[in-house]
């Protein structure tokens, strides 16, 4: 998985080296940028019952799947930038949510957990 990010990574760099637009992939303008591609991604469901594929239909499918490789797109560049490898940070934080949410404690529980009894 490293590798693959890697190399998008290295194509996104390339992409805005091409176009010269380094100065303005700031930390805060690609958080920025990477919200509000984000909040382009949950219009698509809004509304919708449950929006899953089939609720999507083929068409609206696309359409999200183009918004969740742009939120990719500014994840990767703002880590770039950051100096931050995404695949180390994915494992060390998979540890932290083991240890937060024990399996045989949350099992089935979707709160947060703060909420937890004895929390």
């Amino acid at each position: 998985m490293a590798t693959e990010l890697t190399g998008l990574r290295d194509m996104v760099r390339q992409f805005v080296d091409e176009r010269d637009w380094d100065q303005f992939h700031t930390p805060k303008n690609l958080s920025a940028a990477l919200t509000v591609e984000a909040a382009e991604l949950l219009e698509h469901f809004q509304w919708l019952a449950r929006g899953d594929a089939v609720e999507l239909g083929p068409n609206k499918l696309a359409q999200v799947r183009h918004e969740m490789a742009d939120v990719l797109v500014y994840l990767i560049r703002l880590a770039d930038k950051l100096d931050v490898d995404l695949h180390a940070a994915v494992l060390e934080k998979m540890v932290l949510n083991r240890a937060k949410y024990p399996a045989d404690k949350v099992r089935g529980d979707a709160r947060k957990y703060s909420e937890y009894p004895g929390e």
